[in-house]
């Protein structure tokens, strides 16, 4: 057995371990499990692995970097199975840490031709494989404050799978051209001045590729920006319809008050003549004058108000039969943007989903109650044409139905308060049940 293959074979895949912490940095709050069960599961997995690839190393002539490709590919299945994230997210986070990781193998490379000339990357010699291990720890090192800051913020708040594919198109691209440019024989690089030229232009390339990724977190800072703004603007609209509404009621009461005496002289009058019928046609009519102008009350937060007050209207003009049910704690124990936004995503699917069917058959149903003064449950039930599209992570989005559009955005507010949101249906019926652990805003 060649001990000098078996030592460099398992250095190289000691960098697994650094890249592997750079793939959880990002998505820290989205692990299934705990960290030392997460990290025993992986080394679980990878350490016999590495074992196996660097002892057929050693025994026969094979490239290591062509064996790394199968390993990587089962490294992916293991990150996915212990995170909780969908495909195009954890996807573009471990592709991005994998064209990161490719830069030291690069630079690696570069000092092994110095030490080694007349070899090779294929027989990539122990002091190289330590230092490109020396420089695969140095990056998370580097790296660990901003992706546990910023890049963990986007993650948990980025729900464009669009976007988050583009990353992996040019980490895709980062990735292929650094493992093209390995050079096979160490000699091409002592031609002219490509020994300098080399490492410079990986140099570059490392700048440019960090570069992206930054651009791309200030991209995303800044789309995510609009978003809100565009949320919170449509709240305020809901809002000023909510206050105007309001303002017609105290308009229509003060009118009824006004009206009130001439109401008792003309029942007083009536009695007197015994005309029981028309008193009672009379008050049949000032109550239905009176639940005409009645303002619905769903909560005391104003915001969540209108937005119950805004769907309701569309529900009514849709002529959807509702039956809703809405007790919130108090104080509200939840950021206002969180709350607004699930109940704001649930009531906008569940009426596109009654919508697919004609009038006479939709029906939404809305509970949200407080039990044991601990949790939150919200139940949605409303009727839909049976018609669904689900992948691997849940249900999509289709053009007829609306169901799927901010299903991740539920499950994501429902995690953030230590809850569970989950998605079910039957032929004529979609299900949506949420949990939300009540907690001191303090917490939050």
């Amino acid at each position: 057995m060649n001990m000098h293959r078996l030592l460099s074979a398992l250095l190289r895949l000691l960098v697994l371990i650094p890249g592997t912490i750079s793939c959880y940095l990002p998505a820290k709050g989205r692990m299934r499990f705990s960290p030392s069960k997460t990290a025993a599961s992986c080394a679980a997995v990878l350490l016999p692995c590495s074992a196996v690839i660097a002892l057929l190393y050693a025994l026969f002539p094979i490239d290591l970097n062509q064996m790394l490709f199968p390993f990587l590919a089962l490294s992916f299945f293991l990150y996915r199975r212990t995170m909780n994230l969908d495909l195009p997210r954890s996807l573009a986070v471990y592709a991005g840490v994998c064209a990161i990781e490719t830069f030291p193998a690069q630079f690696a490379c570069a000092f092994d031709a110095f030490l080694h000339p007349a070899s090779g990357a294929a027989d990539l010699s122990p002091e190289a494989a330590l230092f490109q291990l020396i420089l695969s720890l140095l990056l998370p090192a580097a790296f660990a404050r901003p992706a546990a800051r910023h890049f963990t913020w986007m993650v948990e708040r980025l729900e464009f799978p669009k976007i988050w594919y583009s990353t992996i198109a040019l980490s895709a691209v980062s990735l292929i051209m650094n493992v093209i440019a390995i050079p096979k024989s160490y000699a091409t690089l002592h031609t002219g001045r490509m020994y300098w030229i080399f490492p410079v232009a990986e140099a570059g390339a490392l700048t440019v590729t960090t570069g992206f990724y930054v651009l791309f977190y200030r991209g995303s800072a800044l789309i995510l920006e609009q978003a809100e703004l565009k949320e919170r603007s449509r709240l305020l609209e809901m809002q000023s319809r909510q206050y105007l509404s309001l303002l017609e009621h105290v308009r229509q009461t003060a009118k009824l008050r006004h009206d009130f005496r001439h109401s008792l002289r003309l029942l007083a009058s009536l009695a007197e003549q015994g005309d029981t019928d028309s008193i009672r046609a009379h008050i049949a009519e000032y109550e239905t004058l009176s639940e005409r102008h009645a303002i619905a009350d769903y909560c005391r937060n104003a915001a969540l108000n209108a937005l119950f007050s805004y769907y309701h209207e569309i529900a009514a003009a849709a002529r959807i039969q509702t039956d809703w049910s809405i007790e919130l704690p108090e104080p509200l124990p939840f950021a206002e943007p969180d709350i607004t936004g699930l109940f704001g995503n649930l009531l906008e699917n569940a009426i596109a989903g009654c919508l697919t069917l004609p009038e006479g058959s939709r029906y939404f149903c809305l509970t949200a109650q407080v039990r044991h003064g601990k949790m939150l449950y919200i139940v949605s039930t409303n009727s839909f044409d049976g018609k669904i599209r689900k992948g691997k992570n849940g249900y999509l989005t289709t053009k007829d139905n609306g169901h799927g559009i901010g299903l991740s955005a539920i499950a994501a507010a429902a995690q953030k308060y230590g809850g569970s949101a989950k998605a079910s249906n039957s032929d004529t019926e979609f299900f949506v049940d949420v949990i939300l652990k009540i907690q001191d805003r303090a917490q939050n």
